[in-house]
């Protein structure tokens, strides 16, 4: 009985049976509590008025599928003064209403739609033992953007690519809460001025150096600040360090010189610069020369020993 726990997808599932099936899959049977609790009133009841079984998917386990057989009871409301007649068990812990697959699964979903995207988080998910397609795991990530709180005091925006160097939107993100609030279908100034618009709660909005997002952020959001996110803080830094090294001439990292060693430097620089000039002004007058004698060019190629 131990053992049939651990296969149980949350503590509420009471496990009767594990089984493989044919295909290789793991089939898990179980059910809910022995009572229900009325969702409008709250009131308990044992009086069963019927039953289904429900198939959703769970974590794969030793390479296979797994799935898990729900028997999910229609309870009778005994209170008379409520308006329900009759409520079917419903545990958001195993899986939401309609749902094909369980909450940790989705969630897992959400996960690598994050970190991976559309078609990688698919070729992996495919060596974990879960089959799913590229879209229904995209769908997984606009569904739970859907579902985090509309109000975000701290949002990111950037691009999002719905199809590599083709299509662009605009992903907005909540950066307190570190979750998706919402993905926008393009990355036009107009589209995310509207959205900036309808949510007049925002504050402090990260963004890169793109001056659509800049206007977008002026239009619509005059009231919030406008911040570097932390990779062009970096970037910004980066390039205002070379350039300070490239003025004092020491980008280089080797051992710095004295001022006369670094004049010194700077006149040889120079000497050999117009030297290079000047021995390529040459060459190119004498080809110059031969051309016009009416020579062809493999023929000059062959006395300069210069290639076309």
């Amino acid at each position: 009985m131990v053992s049939k726990k651990h296969w149980a997808p949350t503590a509420s599932v009471e496990v009767g049976e594990v089984r493989q099936s044919e295909t290789g899959a793991w089939v898990v049977s179980g059910r809910l509590a022995p009572n229900g609790v009325c969702p409008e009133c709250g009131a308990s009841s044992r009086q069963r008025h019927g039953w289904r079984r429900r198939r959703i998917e769970d974590f794969p386990a030793q390479g296979q599928a797994v799935w898990i057989e729900l028997r999910v009871c229609r309870w009778r409301c005994l209170n008379l003064d409520c308006r329900r007649r009759t409520f079917s068990d419903r545990e958001a812990a195993v899986a939401t209403p309609y749902a094909r697959r369980t909450s940790r699964q989705a969630q897992l979903l959400g996960h690598m739609a994050h970190a991976a995207g559309g078609t990688p988080a698919e070729r992996l998910l495919r060596r974990l033992g879960i089959r799913v397609s590229d879209d229904t795991i995209l769908r997984q990530l606009l569904r739970a953007a859907q579902v985090v709180p509309p109000r975000a005091r701290i949002i990111g925006i950037d691009d999002w690519s719905w199809r590599k160097s083709q299509n662009y939107g605009t992903i907005i993100i909540d950066l307190e809460r570190r979750a998706v609030i919402d993905v926008l279908e393009n990355r036009d100034v107009a589209t995310c001025t509207d959205w900036l618009r309808h949510h007049p709660e925002v504050e402090v909005i990260s963004r890169d150096r793109c001056g659509l997002y800049a206007q977008a952020a002026r239009q619509g959001a005059p009231q919030a600040e406008q911040v570097a996110d932390r990779f062009h803080i970096v970037q910004n830094l980066r390039m205002a360090i070379e350039e300070q090294m490239n003025l004092h001439g020491r980008a280089t990292g080797r051992a710095l010189l004295s001022d006369a060693d670094n004049i010194s430097t700077a006149q040889n620089l120079l000497k050999s610069r117009l030297a290079h000039r000047k021995s390529r002004e040459e060459i190119f007058r004498t080809i110059s020369a031969l051309r016009q004698q009416g020579l062809t060019c493999s023929e000059i190629g062959r006395r300069t020993g210069f290639p076309r």
